[in-house]
């Protein structure tokens, strides 16, 4: 089957059935159905001022909300949610008590079969309720609802595990704030032991992997000599796990670390194994040589003890260990452990740790504590470097990291520095900033101060400091003081560092510098509260309770039964519900009904992200709007303190959050910063969603904008692919204000996700393309459209247009051109096997312009179906419009049309030769313009008659020979020649007629030998102009001809009256010009015509033979149908056959339609008519589906004989030659004997006349049945090697000649012959331009070739 495409100025297109419509009601809101390729179809309306607000899929049933109060096409009643289910295509009301108010949001539970629904209503619950699917009934959410402030709903949506949603919207919530102590036990984080206490066991041990430690004397058993083996014990009491000193003998075990470490303890545990065990020791500190005080705890009474020199150590075996706690927390570098009493022959023990202050973070890296599940550690933004400063301690140094920023950088766009120190158990912590002196670094001058944001958990918010860093020694800086509660096992303390929104200092050379020390806790109490607040904002409690605002968290296996509306118990109470409480302390404790969370989106990392239109006023982050993160208990700053409008939605795709502000941007959870996508969309953004791996952005604008090229039309719906990062073609076509996008069931492996969109549509289409649309076969109720994968956009560049009438002659009517085709327009095409690719390609021409290879190009271009790519013509650009485009067999590309070519003298007319890929200046001499006018070509054709030959015709001269409007452009010798005598005027269509193309017909307005004809014919035997009847028939300039199977005596013509106000359309029938068209209205204008014959036949008449119709496209009105782009006309009436529409809303319409000679359908054997083939393709793409008992499969071209009528001379033409009209080539009679005789045989006796159009013409005239003719009536004759069968099987070589194959061709195609390069073949037809029927005289299969690819 050939390549079929069609072309014209439009952005949507439709196949036109009973119920086709191009325009709608915007004051109703419409459901329409988008397939995984985008193609639209429209489902029901709501009401007058209805909305459709959001949606959401339970197996296979679609439910969708907002404001409405009927929906479908029947209006049935459904207040504000109803259910549709595509296979049966029916609407459902969800019950009769369901929500009396607007929806706003849907989440489907599919795991339970319930449908959450959230918005603004008091029933069945507040701002809450859930449907059951299963039960088919409606309750409130087992919270109750929300209220306060708007008391609305925005978004429903599910954490990123699933298994809890997340409620946003305007409203408030209340938590209980009930004193109860969270840690007056010991830590569950480590072995518990009566030797500890609940102070103790809350103190996260030092790693000391790192540490020089040594235990002398030590035991010669290799299984107990290791001393770092009881760090950390790996298992209990024994080899490998315990050390042992050497028998007789006291011990000491010394440990430095050679850095700074806050130790506030050591933990001890005794050995038991048999003979040994410690009774007394001693620490001493390093560097100080301290012997510390310890306290501790008997194990025995419980009493709290101390001791110095000898503290005791217990025997007991039921005491892991013991915890012995300094004074006070000492700053060192070391311990040395004395064992000084021991039991057996020597004293061990099976544990040792340092003890930290309480919690710590460094810098420089971070090792896991013993009995942590993870180490603490530390992120950044911003460029920082490590420097090593020295202490105060003698010998060490500790290793910091620094970042330079510029002076006047705001705090958001500066550098940032996070410790996430690991905290073991829930307690009053003072928390400390190290900062090394710039003595010692000398940069002094480059210090500054710093911002300092502490997030302590358990409700308490931020606390936010600003610390000088222009200390001359080291220095430790209180930031935070009070208590620490993690709300989970993985929760993590946050120390942020920033540059302080009032920098001190000016600076050095325009620079500070910022210094990211350690962070140590000191813990000073383990009492703490649940409900203890402090920080820089204060608490928000009031009475017994916390405020939240906005946000809400439900576990979806809760089976607990609670009233939000009211106070919130802490049973009930997430981790994330400190986003509700920190959000309002954020706002300043005040709120309103404007003030909202929209959107929400949960990392895989656990980040929460929210969106909206707020500001915050208070803590961290003052003066971030309407966008924030939350993370690891703390609000993070966004870039550039959040966005300047409102967020209402958001799509998470791995690290790229997609998020629907006045437009449209992606945020990078990795860098943290946003980024565009292209340039957003020129308007405002309502719903997105994502599908087979495409954006869909919903909304009121009308462009999806590029960054370095221009707007891509997208009137309320635009695509965006995630892979390619770039707009691309939505597939269906809407121009409205859409207000909601959303998936529909979960497609099958393999299938394309579907999407409902809804919305005010003004105008809508099937399919979206700009311009141009590919058609196949293969679809269940029609074509397969395949859109254009490439946006076009409207011309860069045009030269001068002609006036909308000219006048080239004074005996020359006005010549009344067609509106001009806006922007973005596609004219014209053409086919053209790509060499180098194997690809078939389309060039096309018209007033558009392009981006590829971040160049932008216009007018031309050559578009890849199969790549779904574009790319310009290589070198000088055309500026202007192209109104014809042809590709001879010499790989040369004529361009026509109204233009200049950059840089060359071409006007109106260029040449391209494809296979070197450069303009070809120098063969074609440059046409010249009219006096008072432009070039402007507006045909390109051949004709198989004058094969090596080129016609051009439009409104020109040529200087070189004096010929007007149309010419001769001879292949072979590079020059133009006059058609006869010439002609002048204005050409605006050719066609042809004869069995060989021998005659010409031009169409438009012309002055022939001093008379005005508007449709002449040209002889090329004889070289004859001549008129085609009486031109006054004709009521005006013709703008488009076409001839009826090669048969001069069926021609049609169309244009418009002298006085351009009505449009026409004419028949010639060898007599007179008769008016076909009468029911034409005003506003037409007609860009083609083309007869297509059929495979069925409809009811015969004097105009068109039963077994053909007649295509007219362009931009059509008529009061049967309303307006079309394309209608098909049986000789009686006409029968609308597709619909488009422009990016504007306005109707479209179609300039042509073009096709190719690629992929034929037929064996070897059994042959399938070459143009049957051709126009299977055009009649499926033309799907018309409802006419199936007329239309099946179209073909472009017959193989008639004897097609006359009435008064038709045959003495004009040579007998024999005319007998069988050859319309292209006469490769169609190759087939179609070859198809006769493999099922006939051999020619039958049976003979019968013709039933054409002339009863004369019919007794005159005997041939063979054709068995393909739809009715019985055509006769086919064998004129071609391949007929002589039917004649005489000598007369075969006479037409053949020898050839050789330029290049492989491998012929997997149906009725193909494969070529091996250099293979000699016989050529037995080569009247087709593009493929040549050959025979391997080698094995003698017979096939068609690429003529391109033989010489």
């Amino acid at each position: 089957m050939g390549q079929v495409g069609l072309a014209g100025a439009f952005a949507g297109l439709s196949l036109f059935n009973n119920t086709t419509a191009v325009t709608f009601d915007p004051s109703v809101s419409s459901l329409l159905a988008r397939t995984g390729d985008g193609a639209l179809t429209t489902l029901g309306t709501t009401n007058a001022g209805g909305s459709i607000q959001s949606g959401c899929a339970i197996n296979d049933i679609f439910y969708f909300a907002g404001s409405f109060s009927s929906i479908g096409n029947t209006s049935m009643s459904a207040s504000n949610i109803a259910s549709y289910t595509p296979s049966s295509g029916v609407f459902t009301a969800l019950g009769s008590n369901g929500p009396n108010g607007p929806i706003y949001s849907l989440y489907c539970d599919v795991s339970t079969s319930q449908l959450w629904v959230g918005g603004y209503f008091t029933s069945p619950g507040s701002s809450v309720a859930i449907w059951d699917t299963k039960s088919n009934s409606w309750s409130a959410p087992p919270f109750k609802g929300f209220i306060g402030d708007g008391g609305e709903v925005f978004s429903i949506t599910s954490n990123a595990s699933e298994n809890s949603l997340f409620f946003t919207g305007s409203f408030l919530t209340s938590f209980a704030a009930n004193a109860t102590a969270l840690n007056n036990t010991n830590n569950p984080n480590i072995p518990y032991s009566p030797g500890a206490t609940p102070f103790s066991s809350s103190l996260v041990p030092v790693p000391l992997e790192g540490a020089e430690i040594l235990g002398q004397p030590s035991s010669s058993d290799p299984q107990f000599s290791n001393i770092s083996n009881i760090l950390c014990p790996a298992g209990p009491d024994g080899p490998d796990n315990t050390w042992l000193a050497a028998n007789g003998n006291g011990a000491v075990i010394t440990i430095r670390d050679f850095s700074s470490i806050n130790a506030y303890g050591v933990r001890l545990g005794n050995t038991f194994q048999s003979g040994f065990g410690t009774t007394t020791f001693s620490v001493t500190s390093i560097p100080d040589n301290t012997v510390q005080t310890l306290s501790y705890v008997n194990p025995s009474t419980g009493q709290n003890m101390t001791c110095t020199t000898t503290c005791p150590l217990s025997t007991d075996s039921s005491i892991l260990y013991q915890d012995f706690i300094f004074t006070a927390p000492v700053t060192l570098t070391g311990i040395q452990i004395t064992l000084s009493g021991w039991t057996g022959e020597a004293p061990g023990l099976h544990m040792l740790q340092l003890l930290s202050s309480g919690a710590f973070a460094s810098s420089n890296g971070n090792l896991k504590s013993c009995f942590s599940p993870n180490p603490s550690n530390t992120t950044s933004t911003g460029q920082w470097t490590m420097k090593d400063a020295v202490t105060n301690i003698p010998a060490t140094l500790q290793t910091v990291q620094v970042s330079t920023v510029a002076a006047g950088t705001s705090p958001s766009q500066a550098p940032s520095f996070t410790w996430q120190p690991y905290v073991s158990a829930s307690g009053q912590y003072d928390v400390y900033l190290v900062i090394p002196g710039c003595a010692d670094f000398q940069d002094c001058p480059l210090r500054t101060s710093v911002q300092v944001t502490v997030f302590p958990g358990g409700g308490t918010q931020p606390w936010v400091s600003t610390v000088s860093q222009q200390v001359q020694s080291d220095t430790t800086t209180l930031v935070y003081s009070g208590p620490i509660v993690p709300s989970s096992t993985n929760f993590v303390t946050t120390v942020s560092m920033t540059l302080a929104n009032n920098p001190e200092g000016t600076g050095q050379d325009g620079e500070y510098e910022l210094v990211a020390g350690d962070v140590a806790l000191v813990l000073t109490s383990a009492s703490v509260t649940s409900a203890a607040g402090s920080g820089s904002f204060g608490s928000n409690a009031t009475g017994n309770s916390q405020h939240g605002f906005g946000f809400f968290e439900w576990p979806l296996d809760s089976s607990a039964s609670i009233d939000s509306t009211g106070t919130i118990p802490n049973t009930s109470e997430t981790s994330l519900d400190m986003i509700s409480i920190g959000l309002y302390n954020a706002l300043g404790a005040t709120t309103s009904t404007t003030t909202s969370i929209t959107a929400v989106a949960q990392h895989p990392s656990g980040t929460v992200y929210l969106g909206g239109n707020f500001q915050l006023i208070s803590g961290s982050t003052n003066g971030v709007s309407n966008f924030v993160a939350f993370k690891s208990g703390s609000f993070i700053s966004p870039p550039n303190n959040g966005l300047n409008g409102p967020v209402t939605s958001f799509v998470l795709i791995g690290n790229e959050l997609y998020g629907k502000l006045q437009g449209v941007a992606i945020y990078n959870v990795s860098s943290n910063s946003w980024k565009a996508m292209g340039a957003g969309v020129n308007g405002v953004v309502n719903s997105l969603a994502l599908a087979n791996g495409q954006i869909v952005v919903a909304g009121n604008f009308t462009e999806a904008l590029n960054s370095s090229a221009a707007g891509v039309p997208a009137s309320g719906l635009a695509t965006w692919n995630v892979g390619t990062g770039s707009w691309v073609n939505s597939g269906g076509f809407v121009v409205g204000n859409m207000t909601f996008i959303g998936n529909g069931t979960l497609p099958a492996s393999g299938q394309k996700q579907t999407q409902f969109v809804a919305g005010n549509v003004r105008t809508m289409a099937e399919y979206g393309s700009s311009g141009l649309v590919m058609l196949s076969s293969g679809g269940s109720t029609g074509p397969v459209v395949t859109p254009m994968g490439i946006q076009l956009t409207s011309s860069v560049a045009n030269v001068s247009s002609p006036a909308t009438v000219t006048k080239r002659h004074p005996h020359v009517p006005p010549y009344h051109l067609p509106p001009p085709a806006p922007g973005p327009a596609v004219l014209a095409g053409a086919f053209w096997t790509n060499i180098s690719t194997s690809h078939q390609v389309a060039i096309i021409g018209g007033n558009f312009s392009f981006s590829s290879s971040s160049t932008t190009s216009s007018a031309v271009a050559i578009y890849d179906p199969v790549a779904s790519s574009i790319s310009a013509l290589t070198g000088a650009q055309i500026n202007g419009v192209v109104r014809a485009v042809y590709v001879d067999q010499k790989q040369q590309l004529f361009v026509g049309g109204e233009f200049n070519l950059t840089g060359t003298s071409a006007s109106g007319l260029a040449l391209y030769d494809l296979s070197a890929q450069q303009w070809d200046t120098s063969s074609m001499q440059p046409l010249q313009p009219s006096a008072g006018s432009s070039v402007v070509v507006r045909s390109i054709t051949s004709s198989m008659y004058k094969s090596d030959a080129v016609i051009v015709a439009g409104s020109f001269a040529q200087g070189s020979v004096s010929c007007q409007a149309i010419c001769l452009f001879d292949t072979t010798l590079n020059q133009w020649s006059t058609l006869g005598s010439g002609i002048k005027g204005d050409i605006s269509s050719v066609s042809y007629a004869g069995n060989n193309q021998e005659t010409l017909i031009a169409a438009g307005s012309i002055t022939l030998d001093g008379s005005t004809t508007n449709v002449a014919q040209y002889n090329f035997a004889n070289s004859t102009w001549a008129a085609i009847g009486n031109s006054a028939e004709i009521p005006g300039p013709v703008t488009a001809v076409t001839v009826n199977n090669g048969n001069s005596s069926s021609i049609f013509a169309a244009g418009r009256t002298n006085d351009g106000s009505s449009p026409f359309m004419m028949f010639w029938d060898g007599i007179s010009w008769s008016s076909v068209g009468s029911s034409l209205q005003g506003t037409t204008n007609i860009s083609q015509l083309l007869m297509v014959p059929l495979l069925n036949t409809h009811s015969a008449n004097s105009i068109i033979e039963s077994d053909r119709m007649l295509m007219i496209t362009g931009a059509l009105s008529d009061s049967s149908f309303g307006s079309a782009s394309s209608v098909l006309f049986d000789g009686s009436s006409f029968i609308p056959y597709m619909a488009t529409v422009t990016a504007q809303g306005a109707f479209g319409s179609i300039s042509s339609l073009f096709y190719s000679l690629a992929n034929f359908s037929f064996t070897q054997q059994q042959f399938l008519a070459t143009g049957i083939v051709i126009l299977i393709s055009i009649a499926i793409a033309a799907g018309v589906v409802f006419l199936l008992a007329l239309i099946g499969i179209l073909w472009t071209l017959l193989s008639r004989r004897d097609d006359r009528v009435a008064k038709y001379n045959a003495s004009d033409d040579d007998d024999d030659d005319n007998s069988v009209q050859h319309r292209p080539s006469s490769l169609l009679e190759h087939i179609n004997a070859a198809t006769r005789t493999t099922i006939l045989g051999a020619p039958g006796s049976l003979h019968m006349v013709s039933a054409e159009k002339d009863e004369a013409a019919r007794k005159a005239t005997t041939a063979e049945p054709d068995p393909f003719g739809p009715d019985g009536s055509n006769y086919l004759r064998a004129e071609t090697p391949s007929d002589a069968v039917v004649g005489t099987m000598a007369a075969e070589e006479e037409f053949t000649r020898p050839a050789h194959a330029r290049y492989s061709f491998d012929g997997m195609g149906e009725g193909e012959l494969p070529l091996t390069a250099g293979l000699e073949v016989e050529v037995l037809d080569d009247r087709d331009a593009a493929w040549w029927y050959t025979r391997n005289p080698q094995t003698g299969q017979e096939g068609v070739v690429p003529a391109a690819y033989l010489y």
